[in-house]
């Protein structure tokens, strides 16, 4: 899917434009949209392509989500920025997440050639080379883009126990460790400190500062310790830190008002797939949390692509899958549409893929008897047509789909077989020099490029640990008494003054322990944030990430 030329058409076929068949009329028919749509191509009918019958796609459905499938080198990958690039002309954000590599040409022209000017004639394509408005990003810098990281803070407790496939009561642990480093100013940048701070409170010293509201089993910190290894092993320590991304950026325009094609190159982690799990979520999580409730627009805000995404979904832990599939559900009513890019539909969890409206199906090989299962399988889902999508899906060329999306009025349009249009940008990816160079051009090089390390829980409980400790006091040595005299009583020791972490009495008149912890400033203030994340624990339930400080 890499090469620089066009999907090629069957070698023989005729282009009929002036008698079209009633059938593929009737197709037509329902691809005749009022408002603006994507091109997808013209109808296919036993080879020969109608190009005055336009399969299209309404803009103001690709909030619906959509799934791009077929087997390798059947034109997925073409498809996707033939999207993506009307996407972009009609003022629409659009991010890919590219595991290959091979889609950075979206940001070039395309090669005019031979074969791209026989498909535009076959198809009805004003076919002209343009790339798009383009912004590379890399996660923690593990590449040429622009690099991507979070903070642990930001991520949360709940969705990085979801990554780290934590039962209940190791998630109730990590919520603890953080309900802790709150509190006590240990900020979590990155994946060290965490580890510091956990390491910490299974110390003698930290377990006293628990007591009183819940303690950390050696056991539950080795479990998780251990799972943070895995997923530094896996590259995720570059993903934590500072500056942490602004998902803001996703969502911006070109100066022409083109929208603007964020692409996050990932051929570094195909073989890690906890690590692009680990940030689709929170990417998702980030933009549900701080975009507004908006329905159905017009356009959307914003058009998600997972190239590969059986990737996304293979070893993923059942809480991931659950994630996404409630993400992709809620989500569309920010205005985000999500289109999964594949081999075959079986790649999708079943809950995920009945929240997909938008098909575009290409051709599928029936070599082995799984194969022919999965055909199966994938012609159960099309709705009823003339078409027998066995024969169809298996005779397809590179460059064809069978097609069937979401009408204006949300109705399933009828099943097309579809000769799809060429793109117009470079198929195949740029030059190293070309994407180091438009990286370095890039206003948000300077922003993010240098990590940063700040003071935070790591240093600062390094430095506790250093500071010697106070030389004991001698106790004093007691007067002789005469004997035969009692000994004077010893006076009352002063009461101990109990941490606020501690149990017991507290001080003060507020109600022992919860007038104490009510008194302290710090508490109050993390108080103040639960009780925020409390009030938003129905839309927020899934993700339990910090609200961004923009």
């Amino acid at each position: 899917m890499s090469t620089a030329e066009p999907p090629s058409a069957p070698s023989g076929t005729e282009v009929v434009p002036e008698v079209v068949p009633p059938a593929v009329r009737e197709i037509a028919e329902g691809y005749a949209f009022a408002g603006p749509a994507l091109d997808l191509g013209a109808v296919l009918l036993n080879g020969t392509a109608y190009r005055d019958a336009q399969v299209r796609i309404p803009l103001g459905v690709l909030n619906r989500h959509g799934l791009v499938a077929g087997a390798t080198g059947t034109g997925k990958t073409k498809t996707l920025q033939l999207i993506a690039e009307q996407l972009s002309a009609q003022g629409v954000p659009v991010f890919l997440a590219d595991i290959k590599g091979d889609v950075s040409g979206i940001s070039a022209p395309g090669a005019p050639g031979e074969r791209t000017a026989a498909r535009a004639a076959e198809v009805g394509q004003d076919w002209s080379a343009q790339g798009c408005p383009t912004e590379f990003y890399a996660l923690g810098g593990l590449g040429t883009g622009i690099p991507i990281r979070a903070t642990v803070t930001s991520f949360g407790p709940l969705l990085l126990a979801k990554v780290l496939d934590l039962n209940e009561t190791q998630e109730s642990s990590l919520g603890l460790v953080f309900h802790y480093a709150d509190r006590n100013g240990l900020e979590l940048y990155d994946l060290k400190d965490l580890t510091a701070v956990i390491t910490f409170l299974t110390s003698p010293e930290g377990k006293e500062e628990l007591k009183g509201i819940g303690g950390l089993s050696a056991a539950t910190a080795g479990v998780i310790l251990r799972s943070l290894t895995m997923l530094e092993n896996e590259g995720a320590g570059a993903f934590f830190g500072e500056p942490e991304f602004d998902t803001a950026e996703l969502l911006r325009t070109a100066p022409d008002g083109r929208g603007l094609v964020s692409a996050l190159e990932l051929p570094a982690v195909q073989d890690r797939p906890r690590l692009f799990s680990t940030f689709l979520m929170w990417l998702l999580a980030d933009l549900y949390q701080e975009l507004p409730e908006v329905g159905d627009l017009d356009k959307p805000k914003l058009v998600f692509f997972f190239d590969e995404a059986h990737l996304l979904f293979s070893g993923a832990s059942k809480a991931f899958r659950e994630a996404i599939t409630q993400t992709v559900r809620l989500i569309r009513s920010k205005g985000v549409g999500i289109f999964f890019v594949t081999q075959t539909p079986k790649d999708v969890p079943a809950e995920v893929l009945a929240q997909l409206g938008n098909r575009v199906q290409h051709a599928l090989r029936a070599f082995t008897p799984d194969d022919a299962k999965a055909l199966k399988a994938t012609v159960s889902t099309f709705p009823r047509s003339s078409y027998d999508l066995s024969e169809v899906l298996t005779s397809l060329g590179t460059g064809e789909a069978v097609v069937t999306v979401l009408s204006e009025r949300g109705a399933p349009t009828p099943v097309a077989a579809t000769r799809l249009r060429a793109p117009r940008s470079l198929m195949g990816p740029v030059e190293p020099a070309a994407l180091r160079a438009a990286v370095d051009a890039s206003p948000l090089a300077a922003r993010y490029r240098d990590a940063i390390d700040r003071e935070s829980a790591y240093e600062k409980l390094a430095a506790r640990a250093a500071r010697p400790e106070p030389a004991p006091v001698p106790e004093p040595v007691p007067e002789s008494v005469p004997a035969g005299e009692p000994a004077a009583p010893r006076p009352a020791p002063e009461p101990r003054r109990r941490s606020e972490a501690g149990s017991g009495e507290g001080a003060g008149d507020g109600g022992g322990l919860l007038g104490s912890l009510l008194s302290n400033p710090t508490l109050k203030s993390f108080a103040r944030s639960a009780g925020t994340q409390l009030g938003r624990e129905i839309s927020r339930s899934l993700f339990g990430t910090s609200r961004r400080r923009r």
